[in-house]
C-alpha cells in the first residue's frame, strides 16, 4: 500500500509542477485613452482615437495574444497515466492490487517540430496585428481628409451662392433699368437656386463624412464640429524603387513569408508523427494471499505497420506548395496596387499644381471680366453664367484632385503598413 501511495504522490507532484507554469495573459494598453474633442479635431488626435478604441484593432490584439496559448500548448508534454486494478474484490485475503504509473515519451522530434510551427503561428498573428493597425490608421487618415475636403466643398459652395446671389442682384438691377430682358433675371435666379442646392448637398456630405470618421473609434454621434489640417501643400512620395523595397518589409508580406515557413514546419510536424511514441510504465503488485509486494516494469510501443501518417504528410506537402504560390501571388498583387497608387498620386498632384498655377487663376480672371463687362453692358448674361459655371467646375475639380492625392497616399501607407501622413 505504501508503494501505491508513493506512486500516487509522484503523479500529483508531476501535475503540480505542470500547473505551476506561468500562463500568459492579455494586458490592455496602460496609456491614458484620449477623449474626443468637442470643437476642432487634428489628424494626430483622430489617429490616436482610432488606435485606442477601434474594435477591429482591439479584436486583432486579442487574436495575437491568443496565439501565445498555441505556443504554450505546443510546449506541453504528454500527461502521465495512473492505473489501478483490483482482482478478486470479494475476498480480501486473496485480493491482488496492481498500481501502475505510465509515462509517454515522444520520439522523432515531435515536440520540437510542434513548437516551431506554433511559434510561427504566433509570429504571423503579430504581423497580422501590425497590418490591422496600418489598415485602421490608413482608414482614419482617408476619412479625416474626406471631412477636410467636405469642409472645403461647403466653403466653396457658400462662396458660389454668394457669387450667384451677386449675379442675380446685378441682373435684376439691369432688368429694372431696361438694359436686358427679364429672361436674364430668370436665368440668374435658376443659377442661384442650383448653387443653394449644391450647398445643401455639400453640407449633407460633410455630415456623413463626420459620422464615418467618428465611427472608426466607435462613436455613432461625433462630438467634434470640424477638423483642422493643411491641404494646401501636398507631401511628396519616395521613388518607386524605394516603395518596392519597403513592400518587402510590410506586415502583409512578412505574414505571407512566415506562413510559407509555417507550412514547411507543418511538414516536419507530420513527418515526426511517423515515429511511434514510447510508453514507459512502473508499478507495484500487492498480493494479499502471498503477503508481499511485487515490482513491475513495462515498455510499450506501437508497431507502424499500416499507419505511418503518410496521408497527413502528403496533405502538408501540398499545402506548402499552395502557401508558396499564395506568397508569390500576393507579392505581384501588392506590387501592382503600389504602382497604381503611386501613379494615381502623381496624376492627382500634377493636376492640383496645374489647377493652382493655370486653371483657377484663368477662371477667376474670366469670371471677373465677364461680370464687369455685364455691368458695363459689354457682355450678355450668358457669358456671365458660362464664366461662373467654369469657375465652379474648376474649383470642384481642384478639390477632387486634392482628395485623390491624399487617398492615394493613404492607400500607399496601408499597403506598406507604415505611418507617413
Amino acid at each position: 500500500m505504501r508503494s501505491a501511495l508513493l506512486l500516487f504522490g509522484a503523479a500529483l507532484a508531476l501535475c503540480g509542477a505542470a500547473s505551476a507554469q506561468p500562463l500568459p495573459s492579455y494586458l490592455g494598453s496602460t496609456s491614458a485613452k484620449q477623449t474626443e474633442p468637442v470643437a476642432s479635431l487634428t489628424l494626430n488626435q483622430a489617429v490616436k482615437l482610432a488606435l485606442d478604441a477601434n474594435y477591429s484593432l482591439s479584436s486583432a490584439r486579442y487574436a495575437a495574444d491568443s496565439s501565445e496559448g498555441i505556443v504554450l500548448q505546443a510546449r506541453t508534454r504528454p500527461n502521465p497515466v495512473l492505473d489501478v486494478e483490483v482482482e478478486d474484490t470479494a475476498r480480501k485475503a486473496s485480493r491482488t492490487t496492481t498500481t501502475k504509473l505510465s509515462l509517454p515519451i515522444e520520439l522523432g522530434g515531435k515536440r520540437e517540430a510542434r513548437v516551431a510551427a506554433a511559434e510561427l503561428t504566433r509570429d504571423i498573428a503579430r504581423q497580422d496585428l501590425q497590418q490591422t493597425r496600418a489598415d485602421v490608421r490608413s482608414q482614419t487618415v482617408a476619412a479625416f481628409f474626406d471631412v477636410l475636403i467636405a469642409q472645403e466643398q461647403v466653403a466653396l459652395s457658400t462662396k458660389t451662392v454668394e457669387i450667384a446671389h451677386d449675379a442675380y442682384r446685378i441682373a435684376g438691377r439691369r432688368v429694372e433699368a431696361g438694359k436686358v430682358p427679364p429672361l436674364d433675371a430668370d436665368r440668374a435666379q435658376v443659377e442661384l437656386a442650383n448653387a443653394e442646392l449644391e450647398k445643401a448637398q455639400a453640407a449633407s456630405s460633410l455630415k456623413l463624412a463626420r459620422y464615418n470618421l467618428a465611427a472608426l473609434w466607435g462613436n455613432p454621434s461625433p462630438l467634434f464640429t470640424k477638423v483642422e489640417g493643411d491641404i494646401a501643400a501636398l507631401p511628396g512620395r519616395p521613388d518607386l524603387d524605394d516603395l518596392t523595397a519597403a513592400l518587402e518589409r510590410s506586415p502583409r508580406m512578412q505574414s505571407a513569408r512566415l506562413d510559407l515557413e509555417r507550412s514547411q514546419a507543418r511538414i516536419a510536424v507530420e513527418r515526426s508523427k511517423r515515429y511511434p511514441d514510447l510508453t514507459v510504465s512502473a508499478g507495484v503488485i500487492r498480493n494479499n494471499e502471498l503477503g508481499r509486494n511485487q515490482m513491475m516494469l513495462g515498455v510499450s510501443i506501437p508497431l507502424p505497420f499500416f499507419d505511418r501518417n503518410q496521408g497527413n504528410v502528403y496533405e502538408a506537402s501540398m499545402l506548402a506548395y499552395k502557401s508558396r504560390d499564395d506568397y508569390r501571388g500576393l507579392k505581384i498583387r501588392l506590387q501592382t496596387q503600389l504602382q497604381r497608387a503611386a501613379s494615381e498620386f502623381d496624376i492627382a498632384k500634377s493636376a492640383t499644381q496645374r489647377f493652382e498655377s493655370e486653371i483657377l487663376p484663368s477662371a477667376n480672371t474670366a469670371f471677373d471680366r465677364a461680370k464687369k463687362g455685364f455691368e458695363a453692358g459689354k457682355f450678355g448674361f450668358i457669358e456671365v453664367l458660362d464664366a461662373q459655371r467654369t469657375l465652379f467646375r474648376a474649383r470642384v475639380r481642384h478639390l477632387s484632385a486634392r482628395s485623390d492625392a491624399y487617398q492615394a497616399l493613404a492607400l500607399i501607407d496601408r499597403i506598406l503598413g507604415r505611418d507617413s501622413l
